[in-house]
């Protein structure tokens, strides 16, 4: 839902500034690249240190790059596999930054060693859900299934919930406890989509390889008829 309304909403907001980048002569790798110096740098500097407010506001405003890249590239008509590669592999060292972050947080200043595990398990089923995408597309499936938390669900669920933490350091009361929260549904969400996109490749790849069968099977009899029938005309 956000990867279909959210993206577009914020890819027309900011498709001015990709052409004012555009005109100053910024080329879309710049942007990949700085945009994800920015997310790392906010998750692995203000976190680790309960600055959950600040370490948010600096991770927004530099995590919009993955949008104003993309729309660059299509205004200059210069999409690529480059490109394309580039941005999904730095799309997880930002997300390994960011739940990095939490984890580096709850194995000092937050000690809490469950929070911290769970940070991992977040930090690493994250990259496992957008590989197993990746490998089924590879090997020829459409693993045609999004899942129930994907990149952008887990990317707001968790700012949204560190950044209203952090208001805690303000005098807000109890709203600190938002992002252990978070952190258990983006974990548990993460497991559930992890599941349903195996499940969905497993059933794709047989269906595949069944129909690969057929297809052997037909093209076999039809050389059989062949072999068949030139025997015949030479008797």
């Amino acid at each position: 839902m956000l990867n279909k309304y959210a993206r577009a909403f914020f890819t027309r907001v900011l498709t001015p500034f990709a052409a004012f980048l555009i005109r100053r002569g910024v080329s879309p790798d710049t942007v990949t690249l700085i945009g994800t110096a920015g997310v790392v740098a906010g998750a692995l500097v203000f976190y680790p240190m309960g600055e959950f407010f600040w370490g948010t506001i600096v991770i927004t405003l530099f995590v919009f790059s993955d949008l104003v890249d993309g729309n660059m590239a299509r205004q200059l008509g210069r999409s690529s596999r480059w490109g394309a590669f580039l941005d999904s592999t730095l799309d997880r060292v930002a997300d390994g930054a960011v739940f990095g972050g939490f984890a580096l947080w709850y194995a000092g200043g937050g000690d809490d060693i469950v929070l911290c595990a769970v940070s991992i398990f977040c930090l690493a089923s994250g990259q496992v859900v957008s590989y197993t995408k990746a490998r089924g597309e590879s090997i020829g499936l459409p693993v045609a299934v999004n899942g129930l938390i994907e990149r952008a669900e887990r990317l707001v669920i968790s700012l949204v919930a560190a950044g209203l933490a952090g208001l805690h350091a303000f005098g807000v009361p109890g709203i600190q406890y938002l992002l252990p929260v978070a952190l258990w549904i983006v974990a548990v969400g993460s497991l559930i989509t992890l599941i349903q996109r195996v499940v969905t490749v497993r059933r794709e790849s047989a269906e595949a390889e069944a129909a690969e069968a057929v297809k052997t099977a037909e093209g076999q009899e039809a050389a059989g008829g062949q072999e068949a029938r030139g025997s015949g005309a030479a008797k």
